[in-house]
C-alpha cells in the first residue's frame, strides 16, 4: 500500500512539527485504528496503513528531508527517488508492529500487538549499514550507475547461519518466545507481554555454539552491489537498496543498505539548486565589441554570444545546461558571469592602440558633456537671449 495523500494532512501535522508532536500525532492515530480495536474493519485497517507510512517518512530526518523537497517523489523509486525499487509502505499490519514496536509499546504495554495476544518466537533483524557514495557534477547531470563494495554480516559458513548445532526449545517460554505476567489493580486485570530472557525471544536455545561465529549465526564479510544513481541528486540525497545491510542473528532477515550522496566540489562549476554558475573571463576587446565565445558546460564545450559594449560582472544565462531536476527531469540553466580582464603587461604596439583609443574616447567624452550642458538650463536660457 503506498498512499499519495500529503503525509503532513494524514497525521494532522505541518513541516514546522517537532519529532515528538509528530510521534505523538502517530500514536493517536494509531491508537483509533488499530486493528485489534477495529476488527474485520478494512476501512480502518488501510488508514491504519497510511498512518503508519507517513509515519515511517516523517519521523526519519532523512526520509523527510527529501519528502520536504521532492514530496511523494522523493520517497519512491523509479520516478522519483528515496529507494531502489520504490516505497510501497507496509503489506501489512504486522510489518508495522515489526518497524514501530517501540511506538506501540508505549501504547499497549509492551509489544505491538495488544496485551494477551501470542506474537511468536522473536526474529532478529540485521542492521542497516550507510554507505557515502561521492559523484562529479557531471555524474549527477546525466545520472550514472556505480559498483559499490560493503562489508557487511553474511550468515556463517560453518553452521549455515543456526549459530550452532542441538537447537532445543525453550524450556522457559515452551518455544513461543514470550512470557507473561498477570498484575491486577482497582483497575482490573492486566496482562502484559514481554520477551523470554532465556532465548531472547527466539523460543529456542542453542546447546553447542558454532566456534566460527560463536553461536551469532553470522561473519563479518563483504558484498558487491550495482548501484543505479538517477540525475538530479544531491548531497544528502539517499538510496535504499533492501535487504542488502547485515543478516540478522541465527538466520534473522537482512537490514538495508542507504547509499548516500556526496557531490564533490567541481574546480568551474558552483551549483544553486538545479541550476550552476561559472565565471568567464574575457579581454576588453571582445567586452567592447562583443563577438562569440566558447564556454565549459557539464556536456563538453558550448558557443555564447556577448554583446558589443558587455560590462563585468554581468550575468548570461544559459538556458538548459544546468541539472536535471530530480522530480521533473526539467533541466536547470547555466549561469555566465562576465569578468572583463584587465591587463598587466602590455607591448609597445599595444600602449600606442590604447593611447590612440583614449584620445578618440576623450574627445567623445568632452563632445558629450558639451551637448549635455548645452540642453540644460544655460543652454536653454542662450537660446531664449538669442546668444
Amino acid at each position: 500500500m503506498a498512499t499519495n495523500r500529503d503525509y503532513y494532512e494524514i497525521l494532522g501535522v505541518t513541516k514546522s512539527s517537532s519529532a515528538d508532536e509528530i510521534k505523538k500525532a502517530y500514536r493517536k492515530m494509531a491508537m483509533k485504528y488499530h486493528p485489534d480495536k477495529n476488527p474485520d474493519d478494512a476501512e480502518a485497517e488501510e488508514k491504519f496503513k497510511e498512518a503508519a507510512e507517513a509515519y515511517s517518512v516523517l519521523s526519519d530526518s532523512q526520509k523527510k528531508a527529501q519528502y520536504d523537497r521532492f514530496g511523494h517523489a522523493g520517497v519512491r523509486g523509479q520516478g522519483g527517488f528515496g529507494g531502489q525499487g520504490g516505497f510501497s509502505g507496509f503489506s501489512s499490519t504486522d510489518d508495522i508492529f515489526s518497524a514501530f514496536g517501540d511506538v506501540f509499546g508505549d501504547i499497549f504495554g509492551g509489544g505491538g500487538r495488544s496485551r494477551g495476544r501470542n506474537q511468536g518466537p522473536r526474529v532478529h533483524r540485521g542492521e542497516d549499514l550507510q554507505v557515502k557514495l561521492k559523484l562529479t557534477l557531471e555524474e549527477i547531470a546525466t545520472g550514472v550507475n556505480k559498483k559499490i563494495t560493503v562489508k557487511n554480516m553474511k550468515n556463517c559458513q560453518t553452521c549455515t547461519g543456526t549459530g550452532g548445532t542441538g537447537v532445543q526449545t525453550c524450556q522457559s517460554c515452551n518455544g513461543s518466545g514470550e512470557v507473561r505476567q498477570v498484575s491486577r489493580s482497582i483497575f482490573g486485570q492486566f496482562v502484559n507481554i514481554g520477551a523470554c530472557s532465556t532465548c531472547q525471544g527466539e523460543g529456542k536455545v542453542i546447546k553447542q555454539k558454532c566456534s566460527t561465529c560463536y553461536g551469532e549465526g553470522r561473519t563479518r564479510g563483504e558484498t558487491s552491489i550495482n548501484v543505479k544513481m538517477p540525475a538530479g541528486v544531491s548531497t544528502g540525497s539517499y538510496l535504499t537498496i533492501r535487504s542488502e545491510g547485515n543478516v540478522g542473528l541465527r538466520g534473522g532477515p537482512s537490514g538495508d543498505i542507504l547509499v548516500v550522496v556526496e557531490e564533490i566540489e567541481h574546480d568551474i562549476f558552483t551549483r544553486y539548486g538545479d541550476d550552476i554558475k561559472m565565471e568567464k573571463y574575457i579581454s576588453f576587446a571582445d567586452a567592447a565589441l562583443g563577438g562569440e565565445i566558447r564556454v565549459p558546460t557539464l556536456g563538453g564545450t558550448a558557443k555564447l554570444q556577448i554583446s558589443s559594449g558587455t560590462q563585468t560582472n554581468k550575468i548570461l544565462r544559459m538556458r538548459g545546461k544546468g541539472i536535471p531536476s530530480l522530480n521533473s527531469g526539467k533541466s536547470g540553466d547555466q549561469l555566465v558571469e562576465i569578468i572583463v580582464e584587465t591587463p598587466t603587461k602590455l607591448s609597445g604596439r599595444e600602449k600606442e592602440l590604447l593611447e590612440e583609443l583614449r584620445v578618440l574616447r576623450q574627445g567623445k567624452e568632452e563632445k558629450h558633456s558639451k551637448h549635455k550642458n548645452d540642453n540644460g538650463f544655460f543652454g536653454k536660457l542662450k537660446e531664449e537671449l538669442g546668444l
